[in-house]
């Protein structure tokens, strides 16, 4: 199920950003991004251990610095940074503990990662390009 509702989300999400314009900025999908990272450090808050909200900040930054950098530069740094958070969300149990994390957590995130990724990279490819955020909109 988790599956299913991940891949439906990144649809709406993708779709509200195209449709209702907040990708008309190309901050959008680094915001998105850097929100996305932030969960796990939210779970290891909720499991109360600081080895694992230090792990899970320290992991956090690197993909918020990869969207602040695709940010500055190429977007297709952030489709890579969701597509690799995606596959991190597969992995992580194995690398980090962290019982904050529900279950049916990393299938989810890793399901709306990747699907958004996918969704973004199409975007991209066909030079839908968001503007960049200080040229006015219009």
């Amino acid at each position: 199920m988790e599956y299913t509702i991940g891949i439906v989300l990144a649809v709406v999400t993708f779709a509200i950003g195209r449709f209702v314009g907040f990708d008309r900025d190309r901050a959008f999908y680094p915001v998105v991004m850097i929100v996305i990272a932030a969960y796990y450090v939210l779970f290891a808050a909720i499991d109360g251990s600081a080895r694992a909200l230090i792990i899970e900040t320290a992991v956090g930054l690197v993909f918020a610095t990869v969207a602040v950098i695709g940010f500055k530069s190429r977007l297709w740094l952030v489709a890579a940074a969701m597509a690799g958070h995606g596959v991190f969300d597969f992995f992580h149990a194995g690398l980090i503990s962290n019982s904050g994390v529900p279950p049916w957590w990393p299938g989810f995130c890793g399901t709306i990662d990747i699907g958004l990724a996918i969704l973004v990279a199409l975007m991209l490819r066909r030079g839908n390009q968001p503007v960049p955020s200080h040229a006015p909109v219009g």
